[in-house]
């Protein structure tokens, strides 16, 4: 039995990804949590084998609390779970120490198979991901570091740098001083560039 626990901030994400498994009688449900931090208490107290691990929940989340979690609990096997970009968010998850990544459009039919694959200790990505980790000339936003590129996502969500300050809890100077270093590294000069960068891209949702 593959013990697993489930972090997403949206209790009818979680009430659909245990309706999945609930079918299963290899993998079972240990604990929720709706936020990064919840999650890391339920790691160091639960007997688990697996994660699943939404990229973008309030407060800690993203690569940072993939990279939080395996510091902790190294054998711990993370699949991803996002509603971003494969190309672009797979490769990244990854090298954080993921085991895989999986949009959640395709979660219904591919959860199971995909949790069995990383449960057995295998790694899961898509084409498009596999193409961005092999690709020889590297986009400007891949030497993003993994904050900036946070950063970025959530300004090309709408947010203000107060905003965003208080979802990564840092300060308004630090998102200021990264939003600088975004804009040099992509040599942009206006949050409108840099949605439209985002968008050929297909950084933005």
């Amino acid at each position: 039995m593959t013990r697993i626990l489930l972090a997403d901030d949206h209790k009818i994400v979680r009430d659909g990804l245990k309706r999945i498994l609930a079918a299963t009688t290899d993998l079972a449900v240990v604990g929720e949590a709706a936020t990064g931090e919840e999650l890391l208490r339920l790691a160091k107290t639960i007997d688990c084998e697996l994660a699943i691990v939404d990229m973008s929940m309030p407060g800690l989340s993203g690569m940072a609390l993939i990279k939080r979690l395996k510091a902790e609990k190294p054998a711990l096997r993370i699949l991803v779970l996002s509603m971003h970009g494969e190309s672009q968010y797979a490769a990244r998850a990854l090298k954080a120490g993921a085991s895989g990544y999986l949009n959640k459009d395709s979660a219904a039919e591919q959860l199971v198979g995909v949790l069995r694959k990383i449960a057995a200790g295998g790694l899961h990505i898509g084409d498009a991901a596999a193409a961005s980790l092999v690709a020889a000339d590297k986009a400007p936003h891949e030497e993003l570091s993994d904050r900036e590129f946070e950063v970025l996502r959530l300004l090309v969500e709408g947010l203000g740098p107060t905003e965003i300050g208080a979802r990564l809890h840092v300060s308004v100077k630090t998102v200021s001083t990264h939003k600088t270093h975004i804009f040099e590294k992509l040599q942009v000069t206006s949050t409108a560039e840099l949605v439209r960068y985002a968008l050929q891209h297909g950084l933005a949702n």
